[in-house]
């Protein structure tokens, strides 16, 4: 067995397959978008954490691949995503090579990253929730009738810029949301999102970190 790497994954036919099945029923289902872009940001996000955090080189290449494959259980329906989602991952990573240690590590982090179910429970799992909740932007609503939107279209569409940094000498995790309030205000972006505000502060917390978030330039948390 040798080591799988990110672009192994992003190359499998049945990783696309599935991405492609996961983001047509999340589209019929009225949810944000959940695909390749998703799943790619959040890939580089999450590697980008550990790597930041002095991690080792091969725990940060796992955090990438959990990132790229976190949503694949959507394929199979959105709820329990994170656990289908999880066992879909270890059989695929498995059956392409991955020791079975590795893709566990990375199956218990995809199985825990939903705020529903799941918590920080290993590097991996802290990582990917952080970068996963952070990806909050107008660039996944795919519903182009504003005047249809629900709450989570609107808070979406109205934040312009997410980006979540940490640093390790600070012991921080730093939140930066960049919001329209004229298309929502503030307080709409913590009616749908104190449950992942609540599992991001956890996670930090599991790294030896302090999760910080500013919205408009001002510290909220």
């Amino acid at each position: 067995m040798g080591s799988i790497s990110l672009e192994d994954v992003r190359k499998n036919e049945e990783v696309k397959i599935f991405l492609e099945i996961a983001e047509r029923q999340m589209e019929a289902l009225g949810f944000t978008e959940h695909s390749f872009r998703h799943v790619g940001l959040v890939s580089a996000t999450a590697g980008n954490i550990l790597k930041s955090l002095e991690y080792p080189e091969r725990e940060v290449e796992l955090a990438k691949i959990a990132g790229y494959l976190h949503d694949i259980g959507n394929a199979v329906n959105r709820v329990d995503h994170a656990h289908s989602g999880a066992i879909l991952a270890y059989n695929i990573l498995t059956k392409m090579g991955m020791e079975p240690r590795e893709a566990a590590e990375i199956m218990l982090a995809i199985g825990n990253h939903d705020e529903g179910s799941g918590t920080a429970v290993n590097n991996i799992s802290a990582a990917l929730i952080l970068a996963d909740k952070s990806d909050v932007h107008r660039s996944r609503v795919k519903n182009r009738d504003f005047a249809t939107f629900d709450i989570h279209d609107r808070v979406n569409y109205a934040v312009e810029k997410s980006v979540i940094t940490v640093d390790k000498n600070k012991k921080t995790a730093l939140l930066e949301l960049s919001i329209d309030t004229r298309i929502c205000p503030v307080i709409d972006y913590f009616e749908i999102f104190l449950a992942r505000m609540t599992m991001n502060r956890r996670a930090a917390d599991y790294l030896g970190l302090n999760f910080r978030l500013v919205i408009n330039g001002s510290y909220l948390l």
